[in-house]
């Protein structure tokens, strides 16, 4: 059987570029590739550093009233990304020093150590570092 994985999840933002520099400079994701499409339209793919094997995000440009809607509340209001990292206090410190929006206090579950926090339009994520089991 052929191996499959999510590779890309898709976040509808109103511009490309305060999308780029939020989650660059908030998050540290890195810039895996940015290709004019044509009539203002771009593949924005982001990812977090030091992990080559994860999906990315594809920041989309919203396009038309509906999409836009969606800005901020693609998952209705529930955590909709989950960010695992193997330091959980060291990230939790560099985002919030970022001016990351943290909606709480981090907490021990029977999973790992979360916190969750809100980007820049109001999406809800979770930073993850999980136990070994459920990595």
């Amino acid at each position: 059987m052929a191996m499959r994985r999510i590779a890309l999840t898709t976040l509808v933002v109103p511009d490309y570029d305060e999308a780029l520099i939020w989650y660059r400079d908030k998050l540290g994701f890195r810039v895996v590739e940015d290709r004019e499409l044509g009539g203002g339209k771009r593949w924005l793919v982001m990812a977090p550093s030091g992990d080559e094997t994860s999906g990315g995000l594809l920041l989309a440009r919203a396009d038309g009233a509906a999409q836009a809607a969606s800005i901020g509340n693609q998952a209705g209001g529930r955590v909709f990304l989950f960010l695992h990292t193997d330091d959980f206090d060291g990230d939790h410190r560099r985002m919030q020093a970022a001016g990351v929006r943290f909606l709480e206090e981090p907490r021990h579950e029977d999973y790992g150590t979360v916190a969750v926090f809100c980007d820049l339009y109001g999406n809800r994520w979770d930073l993850l570092q999980p136990l070994s089991h459920f990595g």
